[in-house]
């Protein structure tokens, strides 16, 4: 069995790595080249259903094997000693929940509608202006990017990956194998974003790390893919609409 989900593992990490390094990093160059509003359509098009056979693949491929240690992973990352003392579970960390949900709606949509500034001019983490839709034509690309990466990639990293790494380590015996497999969940999800570069990396690094405490709390998958994709859909959607314009610019055909 360990050898097993050792295989799978092994094939998971090289799918991602080669997407990660060739593909992601090639396409992204070739798509901040281009002008035409018909072209980015089809790529952003193309992304979605990539991102959904891809990664979701490989989550779908992955929770079957290896669903077993998925409550199993839960239960021992949060008995890992550091965390032992936690509220998991509890009224106290409810509102912990509720309060940082409220501070990231905030966070994320007051800046932006305080600064009514050129979106080319708001601060940006990583290499990600040219994602941002640039007409009406674009934004519902900009949605289905948004929402298919908060389900997918929140199901892979962090209910996916953990569970068979978990299976994996302790299979060999690894101590606090709960506490590794979500760290290397966590870290593999920054890798992911390459293409952004280093500063895009690690806020990925540590945007995984939000979602996993939000998991460990909350003790359910819904809450990292609600924030993830809200967190997405703030710069896909809510960025090119309110300061980029991109509601009032229409498609024109060529």
């Amino acid at each position: 069995m360990t050898l097993a989900l050792l295989a799978l593992l092994l094939v998971t990490v090289v799918v991602l790595v080669w997407r990660a390094i060739t593909r992601d990093r090639r396409d992204y160059a070739r798509f901040k080249r281009l002008r035409s509003t018909a072209l980015r359509r089809q790529v952003f098009g193309r992304w979605i259903v990539e991102s959904l056979l891809v990664l979701g693949g490989l989550a779908g491929a992955v929770l079957l094997a290896a669903w077993p240690f998925v409550p199993l992973a839960l239960r021992d990352v949060r008995a890992w000693g550091p965390l032992s003392g936690v509220p998991f579970g509890s009224d106290t960390a409810s509102w912990i929940l509720i309060g940082f949900g409220i501070a990231v709606v905030v966070g994320m949509v007051l800046p932006i509608l305080l600064l009514r500034t050129r979106v080319d001019e708001i601060p940006a983490i990583g290499d990600i202006r040219s994602l941002l839709p640039r007409n009406r034509g674009e934004l519902k690309f900009g949605a289905g990017l948004a929402v298919t990466a908060g389900v997918v990639e929140e199901l892979l990293f962090r209910l996916a990956l953990p569970a068979i790494l978990f299976g994996v380590l302790s299979g060999f015996g690894v101590g606090s194998a709960g506490a590794v497999a979500f760290g290397v969940a966590a870290v593999v999800f920054g890798l992911l974003h390459i293409y952004q570069g280093p500063q895009g990396m690690l806020f990925a690094f540590l945007l995984g790390l939000v979602f996993t405490a939000l998991y460990l709390l909350s003790g359910t998958i819904l809450v990292p893919i609600v924030l993830h994709a809200l967190i997405d859909l703030r710069s896909l959607v809510l960025i090119p609409v309110a300061l980029g314009s991109a509601w009032r610019e229409r498609t024109v055909a060529p």
